[in-house]
């Protein structure tokens, strides 16, 4: 840290960046996804509702006066939300974990909260009350029926504090329903890429990756922790993805790269692979994609 803090890049963000927020529909019977910003998505699929690692504070920082301040403001607002069946919870980092939002969930929409191993115990302390059910990379979750979100690896760590670092378990998920798939990452690096090559042989063809394409300056830190735009399209390649959306970028400061170059380097990288712009889009808050 102290030697990422004396050399680090100045590339200021803006201050704040324009969002015309969106009200969704209440249900949809396809495959939408609703950028919130930064790892937030609604996934409208096959009737049910979800949400991926809720995220509306100002901060994403344990206290409201210090720590990155989103730039962006959420592109759906919490209130317009349409009524949340599944939150799927990822890990326990604060630009991932906002238990503002979670309990704002809890008593509006109360949904069942599927995350790994440990970050159970985590909400509970601030929500007794929420309905949650954990598992292992590998397990299997019945979420409604005729649908399942199965707990897959990622390459990356947990803390909310200093005593607790590792104490609970991360991951992404790939939800199966009404014969597609959707494989959200959550926070990753790409490592040698042999658990995304897993990944497709046991799931592929991924319908839709929504993958992690921003937070990777500088690489001798950020990349055991955070895949940067062109790992982000070997994943996508390694799960044998139909279509793929990028995430977690332009919405807090966490690293060094500019706000823009995650999205430009994506552009870049799809057109030295041949890969049609479309198929990977890096969403905006209040972008909405439907997807056949």
């Amino acid at each position: 840290m102290l030697r990422w803090r004396r050399h680090s890049v100045d590339n200021p963000w803006p201050a704040t960046v324009d969002v015309a927020p969106v009200v969704p529909e209440a249900r949809v019977e396809g495959l939408r996804i609703t950028m919130v910003g930064h790892a937030t998505l609604l996934i409208q699929f096959a009737g049910l509702n979800m949400l991926t690692d809720p995220v509306w504070s100002d901060r994403a920082s344990p206290v409201a006066f210090a720590g990155p301040r989103r730039v962006t403001a959420p592109g759906v607002a919490l209130d317009a939300l349409p009524p949340i069946d599944i939150v799927l919870l990822s890990h326990s980092h604060y630009d991932h974990m906002d238990m503002t939002a979670l309990r704002a969930l809890r008593a509006a929409h109360d949904p069942l909260i599927v995350t790994p191993l440990g970050n159970d115990t985590i909400v509970h302390r601030k929500i007794p009350k929420a309905r949650m059910v954990v598992g292992d990379w590998g397990d299997r979750i019945d979420i409604a029926p005729g649908a399942a979100a199965h707990i897959v690896p990622a390459l990356h760590w947990s803390s909310r504090s200093l005593s607790d670092r590792r104490m609970a378990l991360w991951g992404g998920f790939v939800v199966e329903a009404a014969g597609k798939s959707v494989y959200f990452a959550g926070d990753t690096g790409y490592g040698t890429g042999d658990i995304f090559r897993a990944i497709g042989a046991r799931f592929g063809p991924i319908d839709l990756a929504l993958l992690p394409i921003g937070a990777y300056d500088p690489r001798w830190f950020m990349a055991a922790q955070h895949c940067d735009p062109e790992e982000a399209v070997r994943i996508f390649e390694h799960v044998g993805a139909k279509a793929a959306v990028g995430m977690h970028w332009g919405t807090f400061k966490l690293t060094d790269e500019a706000r823009d170059e995650p999205e430009v380097r994506l552009a870049a990288e799809l057109a030295r692979c041949g890969i049609e712009p479309r198929r990977f889009v890096a969403l905006h808050p209040a972008d909405v994609m439907d997807f056949g």
